[in-house]
């Protein structure tokens, strides 16, 4: 289990670049905001979630914090893979709340310069790039950002009711 303090690296680098932690899952490379990831850790015990969708794998106890499990693959449409204890994770936090996105394997830090996130390619699947921030494209590869919020199906925060938004005239 590694914080993300120990991770060792700046969420955002001096010339104005991006930090990410990055994933494989079904052999897609793939990146977190680093300011988002709180650890890396492996799943201990699962306890199944009744009527939960199916990409919600189970929940565990981390550290003291109930954490929810995330089956990224079949959150990205594609076939699930039974999570069960030793599997990897990512710890983000969202909303108050823990999750661990389960992935095939945890990459390195990767640090791109700004400016360099692109949009969606036009043939990314449609699953994905709802998903997605944007790509990278790297040396040897092409880095999916994924966006968080979305992928765990938060909206943005709503605004403030005492404050009716302004009208245009």
């Amino acid at each position: 289990m590694t914080p993300a303090s120990d991770l060792a690296a700046p969420a955002a680098a001096p010339d104005g670049g991006q930090a990410y932690v990055t994933a494989t899952i079904a052999g897609q490379l793939f990146g977190l905001p680093i300011d988002r990831v709180q650890d890396v850790f492996t799943l201990g015990a699962l306890s199944r979630v009744p009527l939960a969708p199916p990409d919600i794998a189970g929940l565990m106890n981390l550290r003291g914090r109930v954490v929810t499990a995330v089956d990224i693959r079949g959150r990205l449409g594609g076939a699930s893979a039974p999570a069960e204890a030793g599997a990897l994770a990512i710890g983000i936090g969202a909303a108050g709340d823990s999750y661990g996105l389960v992935v095939d394997r945890i990459g390195e830090i990767v640090t791109v310069p700004g400016g360099a996130l692109e949009a969606n390619p036009i043939h990314l699947d449609p699953s994905w790039a709802a998903l997605s921030r944007g790509v990278h494209r790297l040396e040897t590869d092409l880095l999916v950002v994924l966006d968080v919020d979305a992928m765990l199906g938060i909206a943005p925060a709503s605004p403030d009711p005492s404050h009716p938004p302004e009208s245009t005239p």
